[in-house]
């Protein structure tokens, strides 16, 4: 089967990809946007992951969440990924660039209300100092996260002084945290009201999710778990059969390497100039 790329989508992967290479980690907090996305300014929610691949839940909590926007306060409203993800740097298929662009036309069909931001860094205080450089007319900033990162964001491993780093996060995002699994707002209210963390209790907020979509995960996608049609939108199951980027690494047969080798000819078509 042979692998093809119109001179139209390679221009857009050359310009998503300009933009991933500024976002260098050893930088100072940095944050960008896609082309086509609106620029950050006054309130914004971002809902950060590594969308690998995009499911219907993550379609869904971001859909819930612009309807919590349009209930509370006029806010903007962003994907966003990040070049490190804490706890997931060693995913590696498919590309970011692969991600990012799949993502964006999910959105621009499913909900094109939402933009793309882009960081160099992983953790939400990153992130949210990342906003603050990157567009100085936000205002508030809102996170969109799951049960299972609101664990991780108090969980005192990740750093050196947790409740410094909590303070200065909370001095500048508030977080609505959805539900996981068989989750429910108490489950949010015990973590919250632990002696160590109540202080920060007023900075987080639940967001309601349906029950219907918690258990969707990405990494039972990639692990073939489960009912993919039910879990991805159609985009992406195209996208899975036309890249095999999900395919087992083990898979024996005549297309056993071919994302690999759509990678090496995506590599050198964004390596030449278009003429």
């Amino acid at each position: 089967m042979a692998i093809y790329f119109s001179t139209r989508t390679i221009q857009h992967f050359k310009r998503v990809q300009k933009m991933l290479d500024r976002l260098q980690g050893e930088a100072e907090p940095m944050a960008l946007v896609l082309p086509g996305s609106p620029y950050p300014c006054g309130d914004v929610m971002v809902f950060a992951g590594s969308f690998n691949p995009p499911t219907v839940a993550h379609l869904a909590l971001l859909k819930q969440a612009w309807r919590y926007a349009r209930l509370h306060a006029p806010m903007q409203l962003y994907a966003a990924f990040s070049r490190h993800t804490v706890d997931k740097e060693t995913v590696e298929r498919p590309l970011l660039l692969d991600r990012i662009v799949l993502l964006q036309k999910l959105l621009q069909r499913r909900i094109p209300q939402a933009g793309i931001m882009l960081f160099n860094r992983g953790l939400y205080l990153e992130q949210a100092e990342a906003i603050r450089r990157s567009f100085p007319k936000v205002q508030r900033i809102y996170f969109v996260l799951g049960f299972d990162k609101i664990v991780q964001i108090f969980d005192p491993r990740y750093y050196d002084d947790r409740d410094a780093a909590l303070a200065e996060l909370f001095s500048q995002a508030k977080l609505l945290v959805a539900p996981r699994g068989n989750q429910d707002e108490d489950d949010l209210n015990a973590l919250l009201h632990q002696p160590q963390n109540e202080r920060f209790a007023r900075y987080v907020h639940p967001l309601p999710f349906e029950p219907a979509y918690r258990q969707i995960s990405s990494t039972h996608v990639r692990q073939g778990i489960g009912d993919v049609a039910h879990a991805v939108p159609q985009e992406v199951r195209q996208f899975m059969r036309e890249t095999r980027a999900y395919a087992p690494s083990l898979h024996k047969g005549a297309h056993e390497h071919y994302y690999e080798e759509r990678v090496k000819l995506l590599s050198d078509l964004l390596a030449m100039p278009l003429s």
